[in-house]
């Protein structure tokens, strides 16, 4: 067993509906086995366990391990490309980044650049839309498992309109697909998701075999895109008899509390009613949808139906790996929003960042710091005298500092990251 000391912040119970933030000032936290068995105040913790060894973090804060709730394996290196929309952006930059992970090695490369990316940013947990060739996927779960990310993501499905070298079929995605689950659903950290690239690109054949797909793979989720683009969203429609985007997934049963679907910019209220009813969640992410032009995301809204909302970092549309980053975005687009946005604490941020992807993706175990949890963790200890560190010292309570954080923070802050008690190198 292992004492942590230091200043944990979290949020175990919603933000949204009226939840404060927990802070934990000199908190002392018994992990054994990668799980928390005790917390309380560290001088009483430290009496009831007087040899076990105890690490120090109380120069620093720590929060629990980011769960980004949509994040693109093949498209690191497509990072900033900037200036178009999204049709548009894919056809330049995205596309010919997904068609070169043809290449094993080259996607090995992508791999480890992407995991590690995602750790160093403090993310601990993800939904990866993977690629759209097996070997690929084979080479982000086994990058993953090096490490000991907690990742969910599946091999990635279209029949049309991409360039042809991405397209498959409905008999070969199946088979390829329920390959790849039997090598990786379950196995250590790793769990598989269904994952259509988007309406758009898939046939109502593809979308069939994804559903024959979850029900062959217990426990799978099911991830796509869904009202990104208002030119997409009317491609959608043409191509579906003029159906809404919700329904293009619905109508085959790949609706349901297993589904992540990303963006949803654009929604109608009939399709937040059916999000909501079916218990599905939505990814947010800020970044992307303000780089591409896409829109600001209606949370007003999303809350008022009740749908679950989680944050992405959507690379390689969106800016980068971290939810610091994404958290203030989101921060920006509720105020641009003014009366039809939602104002947003620090406590909403750091609740859309661990707790509700934990939830979205179906890890109980993880998404806060309470006793029974897994010890997924993060220590954010700025250099000294950074514009972080001076605004931390002058931080007049916890959620003014925790609002800095968000402000001010980048990975380069991130000075340590454990995963079920063990410490990211």
């Amino acid at each position: 067993m292992t004492i942590f000391r230091g200043t944990f912040i979290d949020t175990p119970d919603n933000p949204f509906g009226g939840a404060a933030l927990r802070v934990g000032t000199d908190t002392g936290l018994l992990v054994q086995d990668g799980v928390i068995v005790a917390r309380s105040p560290f001088s009483d913790l430290r009496r009831a366990h007087p040899a076990e060894p105890v690490v120090d973090l109380s120069d620093g804060i720590v929060l629990p391990g980011f769960v980004d709730t949509h994040v693109h394996f093949p498209q690191i290196r497509a990072v900033g490309g900037l200036g178009l929309p999204l049709l548009e952006w894919l056809d330049r930059y995205a596309l010919p980044e997904e068609a070169r992970m043809a290449d094993a090695e080259y996607a090995k490369g992508v791999a480890t650049e992407f995991v590690n990316g995602l750790a160093a940013a403090g993310t601990t947990s993800a939904l990866v839309f993977g690629a759209h060739y097996p070997d690929a996927v084979d080479a982000l779960f086994n990058a993953a498992s090096s490490i000991g990310l907690r990742i969910t993501s599946g091999l990635v499905l279209s029949d049309r309109l991409l360039r042809p070298e991405l397209l498959t079929t409905p008999v070969r995605a199946y088979a390829e697909s329920l390959a790849l689950s039997n090598r990786w659903h379950n196995v250590g950290r790793n769990r598989y998701a269904v994952t259509p690239r988007f309406s758009l690109s898939c046939t109502d054949d593809l979308l069939a075999t994804c559903r024959e797909l979850m029900d062959a793979i217990p426990g799978a989720l099911f991830t796509s895109h869904v009202n990104e683009n208002e030119a997409e969203i009317a491609s959608v429609a043409d191509l579906f008899g003029g159906s809404d985007y919700v329904t293009t997934y619905d109508r085959h049963g790949l609706v349901d509390r297993r589904t992540v679907l990303a963006h949803n910019v654009h929604p109608t209220d009939v399709e937040l009613k059916t999000l909501a009813t079916s218990g599905a969640t939505v990814a947010h992410c800020p970044t992307s949808n303000a780089a591409l032009g896409s829109g600001l995301f209606p949370l007003h809204r999303h809350l008022q139906y009740g749908v679950r909302v989680a944050l992405g970092s959507d690379v390689g549309a969106g800016t980068g790996f971290s939810l610091l980053k994404e958290g203030l975005q989101a921060y920006f687009c509720q105020q641009l929003l003014g009366d039809q946005g939602r104002p947003l604490t620090a406590a909403h941020l750091l609740y859309l960042s661990t707790a509700a992807g934990a939830e979205a993706l179906d890890l109980p175990q993880v998404g806060h710091l309470s006793v029974g949890q897994q010890f997924d963790a993060q220590l954010l200890r700025p250099a000294p005298d950074s514009p972080l560190a001076v605004a931390l010292q002058h931080a007049e309570d916890t959620e003014e500092a925790l609002a800095r954080i968000f402000t001010l923070g980048a990975p380069t802050d991130i000075q340590a990251v454990w995963i079920a008690g063990d410490l990211l190198n």
